[in-house]
């Protein structure tokens, strides 16, 4: 498997990481009964829990520019630096970012997403022969 569909899948194993964590922070704030109902009356969300829904919401954003960009350059066989250097910025990124964003720390957050930004954009321009 190429490193830019590893990366791939490595962005999808953290995103079921991070829907875990957003699972247990729900339970914990709302309470199993309450969580395996049909959710027509939670409470509103602690500040955990909302944190936990934003990551995973970010997260998800960030897979659905990535993806599609990782599958067709698998599809169209290009695979050179910019687009592993690319899938590499975006996954790692993404990890780092997950982290600073569950831990609350400001500033450095959005550094980590420009940076998965960044990939993904190297990724884009590859396709197009941009920089290759």
């Amino acid at each position: 498997m190429s490193i830019e569909l590893t990366m791939l899948a490595l962005s999808v194993g953290l995103l079921f990481v991070l829907v875990m964590i957003q699972s247990i922070a729900g339970t914990q704030a709302q309470g199993i009964e309450k969580m395996a109902g049909n959710r027509d009356s939670l409470g509103a969300p602690s500040a955990w829990q909302a944190r936990t829904k934003r990551i995973v919401d970010n997260h998800r954003e960030g897979l659905i520019m990535f993806a599609p960009l990782a599958l067709i350059a698998a599809d169209a066989g290009i695979s050179n630096t910019l687009t592993v250097w690319g899938a590499q910025l975006f996954f790692y990124s993404r990890v780092a970012h997950a982290v600073v964003y569950l831990a609350g720390l400001p500033w450095i957050r959005p550094l980590f997403w420009t940076i998965g930004i960044v990939g993904t954009v190297m990724m884009f321009l590859a396709l197009f022969g941009v920089g290759a």
